[in-house]
């Protein structure tokens, strides 16, 4: 198994897209990026630790590949935010691929760079590729908030626009 981490947003809805893919051992909501030592969701929801919510995958790149993770993570964002994702405002929500080694720095840079020729966008393509850091666990509420509360996750994904603009950016071709 390996591990991928993105930050999208909300990482509430950052787990369900990949939770049920074949070779996916694992989604744990987390934090990552920031200056301060374990933070908690108070601290890190104000946007003055460096963090970002990001969600940590484990796969098996025989059965997942990393570039079908990257894809199917670039469905979920608007990469040209520099500002936040959908209703959630802020560095704490910005958008980074956090890589693993050198082959996903390389990968995410292309597919980045893919992207943004793909001509899908009308402005330039801001999610950053950054190394991975220390990877802080959210707390355990966080943790399959989409299972634990499914009317509250369904509303506020619903408010935030993310599902509006996946369907106006990434309608079937």
């Amino acid at each position: 198994m390996e591990k991928a981490t993105f930050a999208g947003g909300c990482f509430w809805c950052m787990v369900s897209p990949f939770e049920e893919m074949p070779g996916i051992g694992g989604i744990v909501s987390g934090y990552m990026g920031g200056t301060v030592p374990n933070p908690t969701y108070e601290q890190v929801k104000t946007g003055t630790t460096g963090h970002a919510e990001v969600v940590q995958i484990d796969f098996d790149p025989e059965l997942f590949p990393y570039e079908k993770l990257l894809e199917l993570y670039g469905v979920q964002i608007d990469p040209t935010d520099p500002d936040g994702q959908f209703h959630d405002r802020g560095s704490q929500y910005r958008t980074v691929i956090f890589y693993h080694n050198e082959e996903q720095k390389l990968l995410a840079e292309k597919y980045l760079e893919d992207l943004g020729k793909s001509g899908r966008f009308d402005k330039p393509i801001v999610t950053a590729v950054e190394p991975a850091d220390v990877f802080y666990p959210a707390e355990e509420y966080h943790q399959d908030y989409h299972k634990k509360n499914p009317k509250h996750y369904k509303e506020d994904r619903e408010k935030s626009g993310r599902d509006e603009f996946i369907r106006s950016h990434y309608s079937m071709d």
